[in-house]
């Protein structure tokens, strides 16, 4: 792992969130609580129901990242989206390349989707643009119960992958509950 200032050894393993045993769980949800400096339920569950990666060193879990099914609406076309949720390192472990490691086992998954996306923090932003995601520009909503939606305040839209697509143009993702980006 580029960068790595640490002489630990560090592991990535993929699974599934039916392979995780409850410990492991609560161990992911705790890193996540502490790197955001909190971690809502419905930021928990949108975390479950795809693919994890996660960083482990002798000490422990260090980093995660999950990768999500989701639909997202582009012009005329239903796109398939891996998208990118709880991507937290260990505050004590951060610009080691532990949140790089994370990202490439998740991007790994890229063939099984028309396009990859996340929502990034401004902290996050150096990072997914160093690996080439690049930032919606066009409008974006949510496909709310109620209809579209526009979320305009949403300016940390990131892509990766998909044909044809026009960051300028409209994007659309299903609705959630919580934060719908």
């Amino acid at each position: 792992m580029g960068g790595q200032a640490s002489s630990r050894m560090v592991s990535v393993r993929r699974c599934h969130t039916a392979e995780l045993s409850a410990d492991e769980l609560a161990e992911v949800r705790a890193l996540c609580s502490l790197a955001y400096g909190g971690f809502s339920d419905e930021d928990w569950a949108h975390a479950l129901g795809g693919m994890h990666a996660l960083a482990v060193d002798g000490g422990g879990l260090v980093a995660h990242g999950s990768l999500v099914m989701r639909r997202l609406l582009h012009g005329e076309r239903s796109l398939r989206c891996g998208y990118v949720e709880a991507v937290a390192t260990h505050p004590d472990r951060r610009r080691q390349g532990l949140g790089a490691a994370v990202l490439t086992s998740l991007e790994g998954l890229a063939p099984a989707y028309d396009v990859l996306a996340l929502c990034s923090s401004a902290e996050g932003r150096s990072l997914y643009e160093a690996r080439g995601w690049g930032l919606w520009r066009g409008p974006t909503a949510v496909l709310s119960p109620a209809g579209p939606v526009a979320t305009p305040d949403e300016d940390s839209v990131y892509v990766l992958g998909g044909v044809d697509l026009d960051l300028d143009g409209p994007l659309a993702c299903d609705w959630r509950d919580g934060d719908v980006w």
